[in-house]
Formats: C-alpha cells, sequence, structure tokens
C-alpha cells in the first residue's frame, strides 16, 4: 500500500508569480459568475469554473487543488494552475496527480504557465508523486509548455482523443 502524500504549501512563489490556492469562497464565486477587481477581465475561464468545482471548504485535501497564477508585479490575477484532486496510486503503486493549467490570452507566450508549472513539480519531487496531463493534440502551446517541464512519456489518449502525458519522477 503506498503511504499518502504530505501537504502543498498554501502559496507557492516565483520571482515574477504567486499561486495561492483557490479557496471556497473564491470558488463560489467564481462559479457564480463574480470577479475580484484584481482578475483580469477574461478570469475566470469557463475551463477556470470547471476546475474550481471540486473546492471545498474544509477538505483535508485541499493543498492539491487549483490556484490562482497572479502576476507579482502588478497582482492581475491571469490564469489557474493546480491538482485535479490529491495524487493516488497508479497501476504500478507510484503516487501519482494529475495537473491543468491555463491562462488569459493576453498572458499566453511570456513562460507564466512554465514558470508556474516548475514551482508546482518542485513540490511534487519533494512529495515523491509524479504527475500527468491531459492535453489535446492540436494544443501546441501546451505541448510545448509539457515537453519544458519535462513531461516525457505519452500514456496514451482518452476516449475523447485527450493525450495523457507523464512527467516521470526526479
Amino acid at each position: 500500500m503506498t503511504e499518502p502524500p504530505g501537504t502543498l504549501p498554501d502559496t507557492l512563489t516565483t520571482a515574477r508569480l504567486r499561486l495561492p490556492l483557490i479557496s471556497a469562497e473564491d470558488a463560489a464565486g467564481m462559479l457564480a459568475g463574480k470577479r475580484r477587481l484584481s482578475w483580469h477581465r477574461d478570469y475566470p475561464t469557463p475551463r477556470d469554473q470547471d476546475a474550481v468545482a471540486m473546492v471545498k471548504a474544509d477538505d483535508p485535501a485541499a493543498s492539491w487543488g487549483p490556484r490562482h497564477l497572479v502576476r507579482a508585479g502588478d497582482g492581475t490575477t491571469i490564469g489557474s494552475v493546480g491538482f485535479y484532486g490529491a495524487p493516488s496510486a497508479a497501476d504500478d503503486e507510484v503516487l501519482e496527480a494529475e495537473v491543468g493549467f491555463g491562462l488569459v490570452a493576453d498572458a499566453r507566450g511570456f513562460g507564466a504557465a512554465s514558470e508556474a508549472l516548475v514551482v508546482v513539480l518542485a513540490e511534487t519531487d519533494r512529495l515523491g508523486v509524479r504527475v500527468r496531463a491531459g492535453v489535446r493534440p492540436e494544443n501546441s502551446a501546451a505541448l510545448k509548455v509539457l515537453a519544458r517541464c519535462g513531461f516525457t512519456q505519452l500514456r496514451g489518449a482518452g476516449e475523447d482523443g485527450t493525450l495523457v502525458m507523464i512527467r516521470p519522477l526526479a
């Protein structure tokens, strides 16, 4: 039996970004169509709303949930990154979690998604958790981000054609 993983910090940071967990209050607001003044005019996207639908108050696995992707310079929230729940044992008994990420269109092409994913992956490496990501084959930008971040294995494709990419443990 595989041991449960530890928790991730409430906020992760890089030189240019802050990645705070999305609170249950923010999640409820996002789902209700409410916005904060610090959010980019195009945030949240429908994909962000899908991700926050799983956020629950007092969830013991909350640190494995979605996070806002906030520019440190001006405090604008430009996207989200995070996991679709706590890690669980894969077929080979290695703990594995699925990550997702997305940016508003204005923020793409400046390395923010890669930078955010690198800091998140440093934490999963620390905890011994392998990471997978689902990506549409036509999403070349996301495929490039995944390649830059070490997703080198293709596990297969889902029924909808989504590729399942794996980042081996460091």
